[in-house]
């Protein structure tokens, strides 16, 4: 249990991302055996070694693990209609188990590893970034940097409203903040999304973050990440050439409809258009953008729907990749009169202060004992410890090393 001078990082279950629940669901009801290995990766050096928190992580997992949803969360999660209602009794009686997730380091490096049944350990990763970024930042967490993250806040404010008063375009500005897993602070994410949410109420719609949304009244947002797809990679009945179909097919499938955007970078652009067929452009309502030049992958999706004699102006695009508001301005400019773009900004909204981000994430590296990879279309972001197996999915999908 807590003592008086530890502070916990986390405090509710429902403090992660909309996509650890909607990826968690799916996988309950189609995969409920599969079993998985997630592990952390610094992909930079910070400034001080990361391996000088693990005492202090080792404890805020052990509180982590105490936690359970409230009944009051529970009828939340309830009520968004794509929530099912077994997934909910299943959330009623779970907590993480302690044993699943490993603390250690090597060298000065921090290691973490969570491994066990997917559905017991795949929803460890955003609590585990928050809580690395939190402790490490804490040093930084004084009255003149925090005036900075306003001074800034305040300029994006700015930028906003000198924005609204350009020419209307044919579909509106939509942001939305995909800052948890970066975040400066739990405290200060709150009050950077309650701060634009009362500036800029047309533009900031929705947050990734569930217990925000609701405690701010936003539309909670995201479908599927990366390891969904990649999970397909492993499983037998699945030839590894179909995965990226058979995990659309059990998307639609589970949802019905919901949870309409599909993430497309994967193993590349080249190859999710290849999978996604008119059936699928029909079936979804858009797609996300995660890696490699936005501006040509946003031309590349609306030629793939115009082949396919659909009209991109129906089409939603999500662009997620790294993003800060310029940057968000300048696509929406580019693509607002040909499809609806939509943009989720992570670190430049919710760490932003001075002090330099980290670079961290957790990713999938197996599943049911075999290698996964992401192979995007970014090289900086491919991840797979196995070369054998790397080699071989980019033969399969004709990428070159």
């Amino acid at each position: 249990m807590p003592t008086e001078s530890f502070v916990p990082v986390i405090e509710s279950l429902l403090d992660t991302d909309l996509y650890k629940f909607t990826m968690w669901q799916a996988m309950l009801h189609r995969h409920p055996e599969a079993r998985a290995e997630y592990r952390f990766i610094s992909r930079e050096r910070p400034e001080h070694p990361l391996a000088g928190l693990a005492p202090e992580i080792e404890r805020q997992l052990d509180h982590l693990c105490t936690l359970r949803f409230l009944p009051e969360e529970l009828d939340y999660l309830r009520g968004l209609r794509y929530i099912k209602s077994d997934f909910v009794d299943f959330l009623s009686l779970f907590h993480f188990q302690r044993h699943f997730i490993r603390v250690s380091t090597q060298d000065g490096t921090l290691q973490i590893v969570a491994r066990g049944p997917q559905v017991h350990v795949m929803a460890f990763e955003i609590f585990v970034l928050a809580i690395v970024n939190e402790l490490y930042f804490r040093r930084h967490q004084t009255p003149d940097v925090l005036a900075e993250g306003r001074r800034r806040l305040r300029g994006k404010i700015a930028l906003l409203r000198e924005f609204g008063r350009e020419p209307a375009r044919r579909f509106p500005l939509l942001i939305s903040d995909f800052g948890l897993r970066r975040r400066f602070s739990r405290a200060w994410q709150a009050e950077v999304v309650s701060t634009l949410r009362q500036a800029a109420p047309l533009h900031l719609t929705g947050t990734s973050n569930v217990a925000l949304a609701r405690s701010l009244d936003l539309v909670p947002v995201g479908t599927m990440a990366h390891e969904y797809l990649q999970s397909y990679q492993a499983f037998g009945k699945v030839r590894l050439r179909d995965f990226q179909r058979a995990a659309l097919e059990d998307w639609v499938q589970e949802y019905r409809g919901d949870l309409g955007i599909a993430l497309t970078d994967v193993v590349g652009m080249d190859a999710f258009l290849a999978d996604f067929d008119l059936y699928f452009a029909k079936l979804f309502d858009g797609l996300r953008h995660d890696s490699g030049d936005p501006f040509a992958w946003g031309e590349r999706a609306i030629a793939h729907y115009r082949a396919l004699r659909i009209d991109p102006a129906g089409k939603r695009f999500v662009f997620s990749d790294g993003l800060d508001l310029p940057r968000a301005l300048d696509l929406y400019r580019h693509f607002a009169d040909r499809v609806q773009p939509a943009f989720g900004i992570g670190t430049n909204l919710t760490n932003d202060l001075g002090p330099r981000p980290l670079n961290i994430v957790m990713k999938l590296f197996q599943c049911n004992g075999m290698p996964t990879a992401k192979l995007p279309d970014s090289p900086g972001k491919v991840h797979c410890t196995d070369e054998t197996f790397l080699a071989y999915l980019r033969q399969v999908f004709g990428r070159a090393g």
